[in-house]
């Protein structure tokens, strides 16, 4: 009899913790579909990716305005190729870095 009673009690037990434990839970999930919370969500979203394009726009505008330097140079033969300073085996370093030969452009200011 003492042992029905035991595993009993062990079974209340469990049942009200895990009714409170699930009852929590749902409580929290209602709240985090609530109107308001879906709203507040998809407006940090939707400023997120503003920002997101606002910044490729930013960084599409330096590219272009470098790349732009670069035609003009080109055109205005002041555009000189640093394979023609470097020889095999010399290394190139940009900033500390070491980088390809072909991969840097030189471009002076034409003189007067």
């Amino acid at each position: 009899m003492m042992k029905r009673v035991t595993w009993f009690a062990g079974g209340l037990a469990a049942g009200i913790a895990g009714a409170g434990y699930a009852k929590k839970k749902v409580k929290e999930a209602a709240s985090s579909v609530a109107p308001v919370q879906v709203v507040k969500s998809a407006v940090s979203k939707a400023r997120a990716k503003g920002r997101d394009v606002a910044d490729a726009v930013r960084e599409g505008r330096v590219v272009a305005s470098q790349h732009e330097d670069e035609l003009r140079a080109k055109r205005e033969g002041r555009l000189e190729s640093l394979e023609d300073h470097v020889e095999p085996g010399d290394k190139v370093f940009v900033d500390g870095e070491a980088v390809e030969s072909g991969r840097v452009i030189v471009m002076r200011q034409p003189r007067d």
